[in-house]
C-alpha cells in the first residue's frame, strides 16, 4: 500500500515532477491549497521516504558516453547477496535489481568511455566470488528516461479498495 495520505500528496508530487524546484508558494497557487499544508506535506513525503528530490543529469552531455546494462548470473545462489551489497557500493552503477530468468541481477552503469567499461566488467564484476557469467547490453539511444507516471499508481490503489 502507498505511503500517500490522500490526493495531495499525489498533486504535489505531480507538480515536483514535473519541476522539482517548485516553490511551496508556486505548488499552493497551483492546487489551492495553504502554503502551510505545502510545507507540512512536503516534510512528510520527505521524511517518509516517499520523495526525494535529485538533479536529472544527462550522461552524455557530462561525458559518461558508455551506458550499458549487465546481466548478471550468480553460483553458487549462496553468494548473491554478497555480490548485491558490493555492487551497491559501486560508483558506476546507477540501477541494481535481482531478477528473474537466466540472470540473477541487473544493473545499469554509466562509465567514460569503452575502456573504462571494460576495466569496469574485468575488475569489478567479474572479480566477485559467485559472478558466473555476464551478459553486457549497451545503449545506443536512450529515447526515453522518466519517472514513472503517478497516475498509474493511482489507478492501482483505487482498484484495490
Amino acid at each position: 500500500m502507498s505511503a500517500l495520505d490522500d490526493d495531495l500528496d499525489y498533486q504535489i508530487l505531480k507538480l515536483l515532477q514535473k519541476d522539482g524546484r517548485m516553490s511551496f508558494t508556486e505548488i499552493s497557487k497551483e492546487i489551492n491549497v495553504a502554503v502551510s499544508t505545502i510545507r507540512h506535506r512536503y516534510i512528510n513525503l520527505v521524511e517518509d521516504g516517499t520523495l526525494k528530490i535529485i538533479g536529472r543529469i544527462d550522461p552524455n552531455k557530462i561525458g559518461f558516453n558508455a551506458y550499458a546494462s549487465i546481466l548478471i548470473s550468480v553460483k553458487p545462489k549462496s553468494h548473491l547477496n554478497s555480490i548485491l551489497s558490493s555492487l551497491t557500493k559501486l560508483p558506476e552503477i546507477s540501477f541494481l535489481a535481482s531478477v528473474s530468468g537466466d540472470y540473477d541481477i541487473e544493473t545499469n552503469v554509466m562509465c567514460r568511455d569503452m575502456e573504462h567499461l571494460n576495466d569496469f566488467i574485468a575488475e569489478e564484476i567479474h572479480t566477485l566470488e559467485g559472478v558466473f557469467d555476464t551478459k553486457t547490453n549497451m545503449y545506443m539511444k536512450i529515447y526515453k528516461f522518466a519517472q514513472p507516471d503517478l497516475e498509474l499508481a493511482k489507478l492501482s490503489s483505487k482498484q484495490n479498495e
